[in-house]
């Protein structure tokens, strides 16, 4: 499809190509402000641009969109798109292009053209009657845009800031065609069944109260699968040679100071006074594990000396982008730090993608790597820069890793590799990264002995795995849909008795799956056994024991699995058995 560029120019380019989506997409967010023009000419237009899956675009109007007027305004935007606009491009003066948004009374596109640079080229684009402040691109005509959705309807502020006025946020989607929509619409309705925050509250996980916004609570079943989880990263960590340390969660101002997030971070970070003195609640565990590093000297015999530490970390987050347990302003961060020689680099970072690909594969995700590179806001010199990025590329070369460059998006003190891994729905979701840090242990004269008897400067890395366990969590809960599997189940075994005759059965049993390490509770409820069964079916409890008097009689279980309809008769032993390797193996 042809695309017209910022520059004006003509090229063609497929949807398959970021600048071909973007393209259509941001077609189609003007589409929808030319409906809402011509259907609500009193509406004044902010901004529309396009976004991952999708576009939106900012009004102001004195009232919200409703689902009726949603469903006008699409019925408009396929008429604009049967109409086959012609989109054109042109430029106007600074003057003349305020005097036409004045004219047309479009008091955000007036400040937006004031905000810019004296010698800017203001660019517009027109499809028909609808003229539109923008720099594009865009695709040739409006037809192009034939398979499109408006998904939803939502409060934006001006320019994102809290001071300025509440707009209305119309959300939509478009792709190629009705086929590629369609797909992505099911796959939108089946992420909604998913929700983590829904699901997080049916089965009991996890709770977000209004006296702590972006502060969760765990609930009891919500707690085991925390620890199940933390268990297993404390057993892995040991067999890759890791030491647990745990550092405090405030820290003195000179410590931020030292470390550069006081100057590159202090907007997200809760800071106190404590005896006159300025003191923050640490946004990162890194600074505290210099401290710990630095508590006793060092021979490179040490090293590469590897610190882990599940240390709870709070963030400022705006309110409006906190969601659940993905989005929140404390967390315990499955942190670790491994101090090491120049030459133990290559072996270390391969070493941390080895460990995070184990974790990984064991949830079944799939993933894909991310170099990132110097930002505008570093430190440190070009030279440090240019090492340590070198550094990652030979690691993951060497690994034979397929990655791709993320120009600008490294850490301020050091590139970083990020692990995007794609859940069981397709989605992704950046969690593990490694980052190589030349500045932190040089800020913080960090040091070790070496072979020459002198003393040299560590290099650092800082790597997590599950990034955050909370929004992990969260993750899982949409992965697997709340049927986690028995490993990670909070609750692996229901038991149900078909009449109180069978209670004392059902106790002893109880007891004995206690004594093997199996999670378990009883249905002892005066209910039908039927409704018992759906009940812990829709709790996404993996196994049922049904108990009779045939059971009892024959020190037996009728075993059934959440997703199926008949039940197994099988031995407690075996039972037992099998729930055990289950866990052990963790499903393998």
């Amino acid at each position: 499809m042809k695309i017209i560029m910022k520059n004006g120019s003509v090229e063609e380019h497929s949807f398959e190509e970021e600048i071909g989506r973007d393209s259509l997409r941001h077609t189609a967010s003007h589409i929808l402000a030319q409906a809402v023009k011509r259907l609500y000419p009193e509406t004044k237009l902010a901004i529309g641009p396009s976004i991952k899956d999708g576009f939106y675009y900012d009004f102001d109007r004195e009232k919200p969109f409703t689902e009726e007027e949603l469903e006008a305004i699409e019925k408009e935007m396929k008429k604009i798109v049967k109409e086959n606009l012609k989109l054109e491009r042109y430029t106007l003066p600074r003057d003349e292009a305020l005097a036409f948004m004045k004219n047309l009374d479009e008091p955000y596109k007036t400040e937006l053209i004031e905000d810019l640079p004296e010698d800017a080229e203001i660019s517009f684009f027109r499809q028909g009657d609808f003229v539109d402040l923008c720099a594009g691109p865009h695709v040739a005509y409006t037809s192009v845009v034939k398979a499109f959705k408006l998904t939803s309807v939502a409060g934006a502020y001006w320019r994102g800031s809290e001071k300025n006025k509440m707009l209305t946020r119309i959300y939509g989607t478009a792709f190629q065609n009705k086929t590629e929509l369609s797909e992505y619409l099911e796959r939108i309705e089946e992420a909604k069944k998913r929700d983590h925050r829904k699901l997080g509250k049916e089965l009991g996980l996890f709770m977000i109260s209004e006296e702590g916004p972006g502060f969760p609570f765990f609930l009891p079943n919500g707690m085991i699968l925390k620890n199940i989880l933390i268990d297993y990263w404390r057993k892995l960590h040991t067999a890759a040679g890791y030491q647990e340390i745990s550092s405090p969660i405030i820290l003195n101002r000179h410590l931020w100071e030292t470390s550069g997030h006081w100057d590159h971070y202090k907007e997200n970070m809760y800071t106190t006074v404590i005896d006159d003195t300025d003191f923050a609640i640490k946004p990162m565990n890194c600074p505290g594990g210099m401290l710990v590093y630095k508590s006793e000297p060092h021979s490179y015999r040490d090293l590469p000396l590897r610190m882990g530490e599940l240390g709870l970390v709070h963030r400022h987050e705006k309110s409006g982008e906190l969601h659940g347990l993905m989005r929140v302003r404390c967390f315990t961060q499955d942190d670790a730090h491994i101090f090491m020689t120049p030459e133990q680099i290559t072996d270390e970072i391969k070493g941390v993608v080895s460990l995070i690909d184990e974790v990984y594969s064991l949830f079944g995700f799939k993933y894909h790597v991310e170099l990132s590179t110097k930002p505008e806001n570093s430190i440190g010199s070009e030279e440090d820069w240019e090492l340590a990025t070198n550094a990652l590329k030979t690691a993951l070369d060497e690994l034979d890793l397929d990655y791709v460059i993320n120009e600008g998006d490294g850490a301020f003190y050091g590139p970083k590799i990020d692990f995007h891994l794609e859940d069981s729905i397709g989605r992704t979701w950046q969690c593990g990264t490694i980052q190589l840090d030349f500045q932190l242990p040089l800020r913080f004269n960090a040091e070790y002995t070496g072979t020459d008897g002198q003393k040299h400067r560590p290099i650092m890395i800082h790597r997590v795995v599950f990034g955050s366990i909370e929004r992990f969590i969260g993750i899982l809960i949409e992965h697997y849909a709340g049927k986690f599997p028995v490993w990670l189940a909070p609750v692996q075994v229901k038991l149900i008795p078909i009449t109180d005759r069978n209670s004392d059965y059902i106790d002893k049993l109880s007891a004995e799956l206690r004594s093997r390490g199996i999670r378990v509770s009883e249905d002892k409820r005066q209910e039908k056994v039927g409704y018992k069964i759906r009940e812990a079916q829709m709790a996404k409890i993996p196994y049922m024991i049904i108990v009779g008097d045939q059971e009892q009689e024959n020190g037996t279980v009728s075993v059934r699995r959440r997703d199926e309809s008949k039940n197994e008769v099988m031995s407690v032993e075996a039972f037992v058995n099998m729930i055990v390797n289950e866990t052990e193996t963790k499903g393998k």
